[in-house]
């Protein structure tokens, strides 16, 4: 690694010292003020394989890096056993035998892993195997191996699988947290088919700590324009030294060509969910018990005569949760966390999330503009509420066959709504109007609170139980609605 790293290096300073040598002045305007005589360089002798001899080696430190890493990634296939109720050609006329026989058909998936032990361990995303009954991993020689689920984490998306393999080459841990903006990084993984699998695309990491993707629950993605498409997703992203830093999760696409914009996990977080999810099987994760109330913008930060805007308004208190009994309230402004600032309320969140339960906190607060600090022992979040709903792209697909999308339902939309503290459900934030919703009376601001009779408290559950309904042949969804207090039900036809 060592070795790559250096060639790399070196490659660049020789690049810059070939620019400096072939420097030409476009005009006199541009010539350099120190245009004495003995300061002029004649380029007229230089080399002229230099330059080529500069790509050739910036060349070979990238298929290097490409020959050491490959045989860490794995090619992923799912299998997925789903039965449909066929529909009898004559239910128009005998409704109560509307229903054919039921078929069952397998679903394929296809994702990319790496490997993280020698024994077999291998890391993916949960979204690549979620609700997979079968499951092969493909190694870099071609061998194949049944694989088994030892955990999954949906909140951050990753999965633990393992085969039952020895002597395998796994991957190199890099550190994340020292990832710079504008550093070189590949990506490998098998996109769009198997037949590509072990593909390597290369970019630079074009931010870090990108946050309210609106993808899982706790989001501190590293965002690259190297080229990630469907399939990728669990593969690894690497830096100059052949060291992971990311697993490549999800793109950020429109219909009309590449958008250059994907997300990776961080690598120090990867591994924490590893070692958690193969010690216990889960992560468990800190938990304070508030929701968001607002994000302090400057108008809100005029409003509550703060300097600057910072920091984010407490929705609601869970009684009896950490923060209740620490003495946090409604309308607190938090600006810190153990003396560091936060960009949002999603980082909070995930800060939160990323911490033992049982851990001390102090929170900044201002409290009718006076500032002050709490202390706050932090509980355990169930598991249970961070349970995953549908994949990415399902849920993509999902928006535009039902003509609309949901999002979370806020404090702040809340009170938008007239709406009081005890309402759940997801809010309708888009909706077409050639929809078949639409034509039946859904609305944008209705407040989803139940689907065909189960209630649906955020945007996975809802994805994912209008996904679960159109798989299991449903053809129409009846929805219960609560229009600024007022009860309502629509139904529309899949």
């Amino acid at each position: 690694m060592d070795k790559i790293t250096k060639s790399v290096l070196a490659v660049v300073a020789v690049a810059f010292f070939l620019i400096g040598l072939n420097f030409e002045p476009n005009s006199e305007t541009d010539s350099p003020s120190y245009s004495e005589e003995k300061n002029i360089v004649d380029t007229s002798r230089a080399d002229v394989n230099e330059p080529a001899d500069v790509l050739e080696a910036f060349n070979n430190a990238i298929v290097n890096i490409a020959d050491q890493t490959n045989p860490s990634v794995v090619t992923i296939n799912t299998a997925e056993r789903v039965r449909v109720q066929q529909r009898s050609p004559f239910s128009f006329f005998f409704p109560e035998n509307g229903n054919g026989e039921e078929q069952e058909f397998m679903r394929r998936g296809l994702g990319s892993g790496v490997i993280a032990s020698e024994d077999g361990y291998i890391i993916t995303n949960n979204h690549v195997i979620q609700r997979a009954d079968e499951i092969t991993v493909t190694l870099y020689e071609g061998i194949e191996a049944d694989a088994e689920i030892i955990g999954t984490d949906p909140g951050s998306d990753i999965a633990v699988l393992k085969i039952d393999a020895q002597d395998l080459e796994p991957i190199i841990f890099g550190d994340s947290d020292q990832v710079r903006v504008g550093e070189m990084v590949l990506a490998i993984g098998s996109p769009m088919t198997p037949r590509f699998a072990h593909s390597v695309s290369q970019g630079i990491v074009s931010a870090k700590g990108r946050t309210a993707i609106g993808l899982h629950q706790f989001e501190n993605y590293i965002q690259t324009d190297a080229a990630i498409n469907p399939g990728n997703s669990g593969g690894p992203l690497i830096n100059i030294n052949g060291e992971l830093v990311g697993i490549n999760t999800a793109i950020a696409a429109r219909a009309g060509g590449v958008q250059g914009i994907g997300f990776a996990i961080p690598s120090t977080m990867v591994r924490d969910v590893m070692e958690a999810l193969i010690e216990d099987g889960y992560v468990a994760r800190g938990y304070l018990g508030i929701t968001l109330g607002a994000e302090v913008d400057r108008t809100m930060a005029r409003a509550l005569e703060l300097d600057e805007p910072r920091g984010f308004v407490v929705g609601d208190v869970v009684e009896n949760g950490p923060a209740d009994q620490a003495g946090l309230q409604e309308g607190d402004v938090v600006v810190r966390i153990n003396g560091e600032r936060f960009q949002d309320f999603f980082e909070f969140r995930m800060i939160i999330a990323n911490m033992s339960p049982g851990t001390e906190i102090e929170l900044e607060i201002f409290r009718d503009r006076d500032q002050r600090t709490i202390t706050a022992q932090l509980g355990e979040l169930d598991a249970e509420e961070v349970a995953a709903g549908v994949t990415p792209d399902e849920r993509e697909d999902l928006r535009e066959e039902l003509g609309f999308n949901v999002e979370e339902l806020t404090d702040q939309i809340r009170r938008q709504l007239d709406l009081g503290p005890a309402v759940q459900g997801v809010v309708v934030n888009e909706i077409s109007e050639a929809s078949p919703a639409y034509r039946q009376g859904l609305r944008r601001g209705d407040v989803i609170s139940e689907a065909n009779g189960n209630p649906t408290a955020n945007p996975d559950e809802f994805f994912g139980l209008m996904n679960s309904l159109i798989e299991e042949g449903t053809e129409v969804a009846l929805l219960r609605v609560n229009r600024r207090g007022n009860i309502n039900f629509v139904a529309f036809e899949f």
